[in-house]
């Protein structure tokens, strides 16, 4: 790599869209900062988007095309893929075929895809993984407005005077965003923010009020505000009267399943005052932002839950004006594009409904076809039921990892195992859906490749590359284009590069638009090589008449729907499909973690990501952990109808009682059972077809194994013998937590097993109470670690780490390996709570307990944390409390 200059881009995580400089610098690293030009983050960056530079080595990376595990020519990959594929539609029809995608794709490769299963190839079998995070927002957006349209933005979130959070652990899995709001209430102590969440998460840090309401109750929640708005007055009638529909048959709706205070206390699990004071609050306020995720859309009444919060907005006439509005927020770096381009197995290009016998004519005529689809094709839960039962005989899957991520994972698994063809597009060499594919196609990574994305506030901005294509990896449009021209279609898949694409893309969406659907971006359809190169952000619609973007949206009242009226949805609040019993008495939350995301293939490149929260874990309130026998720092094995897994137990009173929660990250390479979705319902929403990931009933019991241990190495190793273990990066090291039902006999062969007979190994051994300890050494470095015992009270794997850092070792270090305790003198910073700085617990407590830190702000002064992306905040503030 040579030194280049600095790229402005954006990040690859959340859908928040952060700006990103990056910087690649001559020793083959690359410098990241925030972007203070982009509108999105207006230069800030959170824990992930600032490690993104430790990311972009090749290791574990997808380089040349494979056929059945060889290494093969594209040629030869995509004759063979075109050959497979034509052959199978021949034999069984358009509908024997399927496209599995990723809001990690770009526009432009969702374009691509999307035109050749529904235009060419005939079927509507392509969905995506954001079927998972927001397909139930896209519903009630259809319902409601007669769009796909988020009315909002981010600077609405800066000015209203009141912020409802609903299902989302917005300091975690939006963290940017999360500092805006949270600048916001520093500057402005009179904006409120009330939190709905059955658990109190980071994000509580700044609430006002925790609603703690019962999990899937939201329905009952907000059917009783929208009656208490009726009761009391604060219905916004002019509104109602001349831009909506339905509102009668909506309100006694909510007047018969959420009559009073006190009904809906009773239903939602709360007390009548918290109850009455959100409603007061809500009423009263005239800004209010309601801001929603996955804790709302992942259900399987969840486009219900959205209808009843967007209902409440109208009502109020809260709506298309400054600080008002319904706020989905998104999960990926571009689900919205997929939005945009169709991506939906339910939907046409350009936000257009396969349904509607004009746009399909539309659609038909402008990529001059005669095979479009015209019926809908399988949803992501149903489609791999699909290929279960033998009905989908191919399947590419793209940029996603189904095996980790949906419901019911192993069936997924099985049902790859059994599909005749599995196309998998990838950066990643090795993932738990890698393994079962029969071709091998190499994609490139964020960095490497171009294309636009649109993040949650419908802003459109430039993913840049600034490093090379490595390998033969490729563009997925491209690589998509050659199977395409392959399969006959040559004509309509000519495409020579991303921005030929996008104005194929904008010109549809303007297409016979005429103001008649929301998604226009028709004022870029003659943008310019040049100009599509130096893009700056700006957010749908963008016409020819407002060529800047558009801010809001409905700010006419105008919506789009047959007669240009909102529709107020009348709501019938469901319980989960899947409730809990004797045999399974917990309900199983499934989410993120501030330093992870999704299944790890990048965030688990970088040391300090990997610090905050190394291992699986099972979150529990104390009193369920008491009456199951669990203790903190133990591991349990959870079980559900549908699968298993094991995890480190967290004990904690932020976790509702007879709730547990799971993050959803760890896959089969990083961890032997700790593929959570393996245990998930595969319930889905019938409306959006979302699954029910935040309602599991399972059953929790300790894990006992015979013992138990861990490994630092230099070097990494096969720990496969022991029934539980976790491996993850460290720095300059490799980490993994063990434990065995199998008795070790001989610990000191054992250890020699795994760490190798090369070097000096010293070790301590202890018959009587099962614990050993070793620490081989090669040329006076030490190379590796190894601590075995019969419970889970084992030494602090925070001094350890220490020691790697260093090229030799001391006679003290000896010692303090083989006593198990740090050398004197030896300070252990603790879990690493800020992993910008490396700040453990241990140096943070040390620091409030001398008196050095007065309040939350001088920890940042004192020891910066907290100063650079602000992801650990909340989590300072609660240890400063605690303290």
């Amino acid at each position: 790599m040579v030194t280049q200059q600095s790229i402005n881009t954006t990040c690859p995580y959340c859908g928040v869209g952060c700006g990103v400089i990056a910087t690649p610098n001559a020793d083959n690293t690359v410098t990241i900062e925030g972007d203070p030009s982009h509108p999105a983050n207006l230069g800030r960056l959170c824990s992930k988007g600032s490690a993104l530079g430790e990311t972009v080595n090749l290791d574990n990376r997808l380089l040349y095309p494979q056929i059945g595990g060889k290494r093969t020519s594209w040629d030869d990959a995509l004759d063979t893929i075109s050959t497979k594929l034509s052959d199978i539609i021949e034999q069984h029809g358009p509908d024997s075929v399927a496209f599995y995608v990723s809001g990690q794709l770009l526009t432009e490769d969702y374009y691509v895809a999307n035109k050749l299963m529904k235009g060419f190839i005939g079927s509507a079998n392509i969905d995506t993984n954001s079927r998972l995070c927001m397909s139930s927002a896209v519903a009630a957006h259809k319902r409601a407005f007669g769009s796909d349209s988020v009315p909002c933005n981010y600077e609405d979130l800066e000015l209203a005077d009141l912020i409802v959070i609903d299902g989302s652990n917005t300091a975690w899995c939006h963290p940017v965003l999360f500092q805006r709001i949270n600048k916001a209430k520093q500057d402005r102590p009179d904006l409120k923010i009330i939190v709905i969440d059955p658990r109190r998460t980071a994000t509580c840090e700044i609430a006002d009020l925790h609603i703690a309401l019962k999990p899937g109750s939201d329905a009952v929640l907000f059917n009783g505000l929208l009656n208490y708005l009726r009761q009391e007055d604060y219905l916004d009638w002019p509104f109602l009267e001349q831009h909506t529909e339905n509102f009668s048959n909506t309100i006694q709706v909510a007047k018969d399943t959420a009559g009073s205070t006190s009904i809906v206390a009773q239903l939602c699990e709360l007390s009548e005052e918290d109850v009455a004071r959100f409603f007061r609050l809500f009423s009263s306020t005239k800004k209010v932002i309601t801001l929603y995720s996955q804790g709302i859309n992942q259900s399987s009444s969840g486009t219900d839950k959205c209808n009843s919060i967007i209902n409440c907005h109208l009502a109020t006439g809260r709506i298309g004006k400054p600080a008002m509005g319904p706020f989905s927020i998104t999960g990926q770096p571009n689900a919205m594009g997929g939005r945009e381009v169709g991506g939906l197995s339910n939907q046409l290009a350009a936000h257009m409904d396969l349904a509607d016998p004009v746009h399909h004519d539309l659609v038909s005529r402008f990529w001059q076809t005669n095979n479009l689809a015209s019926q809908p094709g399988a949803k992501a839960v149903d489609m791999f039921h699909a290929i279960s039962e033998g009905k989908i005989k191919a399947v590419w899957i793209m940029a996603t990892n189904p095996v980790v991520t949906l419901p019911d994972a192993d069936k997924v698994k099985q049902a790859l195992q059994k599909c005749e063809l599995v196309i998998v597009s990838e950066c990643e060499a090795n993932t738990d859906t890698t393994a079962y594919a029969d071709i091998l196609l190499p994609a490139l990574a964020w960095g490497e490749k171009c294309g636009t994305v649109t993040n949650s506030e419908r802003r459109i901005s430039r993913q840049r590359s600034f490093l090379p294509h490595p390998g033969e990896a490729e563009e997925d449009w491209w690589i998509i284009s050659q199977v395409a021209q392959r399969m006959g279609f040559q004509q309509k898949f000519n495409y020579q590069s991303a921005a030929e694409i996008f104005k194929e893309h904008a010109a549809l969406s303007g297409f016979e638009n005429e103001g008649k659907r929301s998604f226009d971006i028709s004022g870029l359809t003659n943008i310019t090589v040049e100009e599509y190169r130096s893009f700056t952000p700006l957010q749908w619609p963008i016409t020819t008449e407002k060529p800047n973007g558009t801010a809001r949206l409905f700010v006419d009242n105008h919506f789009f729907t047959v007669s240009g009226k909102a529709q107020m949805v009348a709501i019938q609040p469901r319980p989960p499909v899947h409730e809990t019993s004797d045999e399974y008495p917990f309900i199983l939350n499934t989410g993120r973690i501030r330093d992870q995301w999704h299944t790890m293939a990048r965030t688990a490149r970088s040391s300090r990501l990997n610090v905050h929260i190394p291992e699986p874990f099972v979150q529990i309130h104390p009193l369920d952990a008491m009456n199951w026998q669990l203790t903190n720092d133990s591991l349990a094995q959870l079980n559900s109808r549908w699968g298993s897994m094991l995890a480190r137990v967290v004990v904690s009173d932020e976790q509702r009682p007879g709730s547990v929660f799971v993050p959803m990250h760890w896959t089969n390479q990083l961890a032997s059972m700790a593929r959570v979705d393996a245990l998930v319902n595969p319930a889905t929403d019938p409306i959006s077809g979302q699954p029910e990931f935040k309602h599991t009933p399972v059953n929790i019991r300790p894990y006992k194994p015979v013992w138990y241990g861990f490994i630092l190495s230099r070097k990494q190793l096969n720990v496969d013998d022991a029934q539980y273990w976790v491996k993850i990066k460290g720095d300059k090291f490799w980490h993994y937590e063990l434990a065995g039902e199998n008795r070790i006999q001989e610990p000191d062969q054992w250890a020699q097993q795994h760490l190798g007979n090369d070097g000096e190994l010293l070790d301590f051994i202890d018959h009587k109470t099962g614990r050993y300890r070793a620490g081989k050494i090669v040329n006076n470095r030490l190379e590796s670690v190894i601590f075995i015992a019969a419970n889970h009270d084992l030494p602090a794997r925070s001094w350890l780490s220490q020691l790697f850092t260093s090229e030799t070792i001391t006679d003290q270090d000896r010692m303090s390996l083989l006593a198990g305790i740090p050398r004197k003198g030896q300070k252990d910073a603790g879990r690493i709570v800020c992993a910008c700085f490396g700040i453990g617990e241990n140096t943070l407590k040390d620091a409030i307990a001398c008196g050095d830190i007065k309040n939350s702000d001088d920890i940042g002064l004192k020891l910066k944390a907290g100063t650079n992306c602000g992801s650990c905040v909340p989590e300072l503030k609660t240890l400063f409390t605690e303290n």
